[in-house]
């Protein structure tokens, strides 16, 4: 079959090549799936630059094989499999173990293939009036969004109630784009903040006011939000504090700077300290994978209140160019491989 592989590390357009690799075996609590599309997410191109180095390999990669969305049918079930038979439409990550911790849990295990491997908790149905394409999409940008906003467990971080005023930076990329639609779910108020290309776009995928950032700044425009989901990271914790209620939540999911691991950390690390001496509550996260919160997006993408957006799609011999191009910063929505056939390898 023919899958993504990367060897060394660097820039996707040098190091990531599409080869000829056996067929993937699976365990007993997997699913061999005939993968119908993957999607791309910023880990990928994170990955294959080095950014994993700490659990994937000082030198070199350990885990050669990119892609964790997927969307596909069973082609097969391991024997402790009782969820799944043979010709299932399935969405959800491949990886090794939901379990696993923060950092390791999301070290792709093939999406970009032909055939893909993945623990049969970390899947769901696909919705019959889905494409594979919109499918693919889901994942890490919905488990993202959907963890970062909402009111529940001690791991979701944004607390979200009907009536609350909240603002979406980077409503347009592919996070944001389901921000906002998962926002809209929970009844509140949402603004969505993008370029005027997205305006209209983001308008109507549920916005209820559209900012474009060439012509205002959010911060300097005097209204404030119970919460702040930032998928950008383009402002000061202090103008993005002038854009909070006393009591509101800003929830960093994202961050623009170009030096990513590292101001993302520095972030963190000033979001703590600056958390302890104002009521206002500045936090950021990893989103875990699980089966419930795939269930809740299986729900609303077949109930029609969440759409995922697509801005292109290549194929599987395009990965690096996908990447390339997820990386440059002005994705509308998701960038989605589509793998148009595939081979008995």
């Amino acid at each position: 079959m023919k899958a993504a592989v990367y060897t060394r590390y660097g820039a996707p357009d040098v190091v990531v090549q599409i080869q000829e690799v056996e067929k993937p075996g699976f365990k007993d609590n997997e699913v061999l799936i005939k993968v119908r599309a993957a999607s791309v997410n910023p880990l990928d191109e994170g990955l294959i630059r080095g950014g994993g180095r700490i659990v994937n390999g000082l030198r070199k990669p350990k885990i050669t094989r990119l892609g964790v969305d997927v969307a596909g049918e069973v082609e097969a079930v391991g024997r402790n499999v009782t969820q799944f038979k043979a010709g299932d439409e399935v969405f959800g990550a491949c990886i090794r173990d939901p379990q696993d911790s923060a950092l390791k849990v999301w070290i792709p295990q093939g999406a970009f293939a032909e055939y893909a491997c993945a623990p049969e908790s970390a899947l769901v149905m696909k919705p019959d009036n889905v494409t594979f394409e919109q499918a693919a999409s889901v994942p890490v940008a919905a488990f993202t969004a959907l963890q970062g906003l909402r009111l529940g467990s001690s791991g979701d971080k944004g607390h979200i109630q009907s009536g609350q005023k909240v603002l979406i930076n980077g409503a347009a990329g592919g996070v944001g784009t389901f921000a906002v639609q998962i926002a809209k779910s929970f009844g509140v108020e949402v603004t969505g903040v993008c370029s005027t290309k997205n305006v209209e776009m983001v308008r109507s995928i549920g916005a209820d006011r559209v900012i474009d950032y060439t012509q205002e700044d959010f911060t300097k425009l005097g209204q404030q939000y119970d919460l702040l989901f930032d998928c950008i990271g383009n402002h000061s914790l202090s103008a993005c504090r002038r854009a909070l209620t006393r009591n509101g939540i800003c929830v960093m999911v994202g961050e623009k700077s170009g030096r990513k691991v590292i101001a993302l950390l520095a972030r963190l690390i000033a979001a703590f300290v600056l958390s302890r001496f104002v009521s206002q509550k500045l936090v950021t996260f990893l989103a875990r994978p699980n089966k419930k919160d795939l269930t809740i997006m299986h729900d609303l993408m077949k109930a029609g209140t969440v759409r995922p957006v697509i801005d292109k799609c290549y194929s599987l011999v395009e990965v690096p160019e996908a990447i390339c191009y997820l990386a440059k910063g002005h994705a509308r929505g998701k960038v989605v491989i589509t793998v148009a056939g595939t081979s008995e390898s």
